[in-house]
């Protein structure tokens, strides 16, 4: 599903002294990946590399069978849009917007996870609260504006958007870590459950390393990363 190669970038271009540079990384379809390691380390580059945010200078990234590379700018974008749901730390939800509407917003950029989320029978705005509260928001507080819910809500919006549409693969940038270890641990579980309906592989970002064994494989960014310590 996921297949790094030979892979080195760096945030000045080729001449300078790279950020990354991992040799060889596989994740397979399904597989729950907890990524970690301190600062410095690379994690926020790696996912902008695997978002396709941005390209190496060496090496390629693929993503269900296709090279991030080899496309320009506007069909990484897109890829990204029909491939992916981003889980951000601080969950960049539209705060005069309900919980519904802010999950159903991702199927707007994508034709792909609209027809994928109309497999279920039901209207976007339907299926929008059903991820909802099985994600654990209560039915109360799917039409009320998000800025006036809670952290721990707010984060089940931002799963909810992830995963509507059944992306391949779902990327968790430090969700949990305004949580505490219970929270944690609860909102993981309920995000798997969601997962392993579609078969998404799941890469999950935290420097909470007692989150490690909830996971089918843990990668330690400063045994891949053979620049860790250099890295921003």
């Amino acid at each position: 599903m996921i297949e790094i190669e030979k892979l080195w970038f760096s945030w000045h271009g080729e001449k300078h002294t790279p950020t990354l540079a991992i040799d060889s990384l596989h994740i397979k379809k399904g597989e729950h990946v907890f990524l970690h390691g301190p600062s410095g380390t690379g994690k926020s580059t790696l996912l902008s590399l695997l978002a396709g945010i941005q390209t190496p200078q060496r090496g390629h990234i693929r993503i269900a069978d296709t090279n991030l590379s080899a496309l320009s700018s506007a069909k990484r974008d897109q890829f990204r849009a029909d491939h992916l749901g981003y889980i951000f730390q601080n969950f960049n939800l539209l705060p005069y917007l309900s919980p519904i509407d802010n999950v159903t917003l991702a199927l707007a950029f994508s034709a792909v996870r609209r027809q994928r989320a109309q497999r279920a029978g039901m209207a976007m705005s339907e299926l929008a609260a059903t991820l909802l509260t099985q994600l654990g928001l209560d039915a109360s507080h799917h039409h009320q504006a998000v800025n006036t819910l809670s952290i721990g809500q707010q984060q089940r919006v931002g799963a909810a958007r992830a995963v509507i549409g059944e992306p391949e693969v779902i990327i968790a940038d430090e969700p949990t870590s305004a949580l505490d270890e219970d929270n944690r641990k609860a909102f993981i579980e309920l995000l798997f459950e969601q997962t392993d309906k579609t078969g998404a592989t799941v890469v999950f970002v935290s420097h909470e390393k007692s989150l490690a064994p909830l996971f089918s494989k843990v990668v330690s960014l400063s045994e891949v990363n053979q620049l860790a310590g250099v890295a921003s």
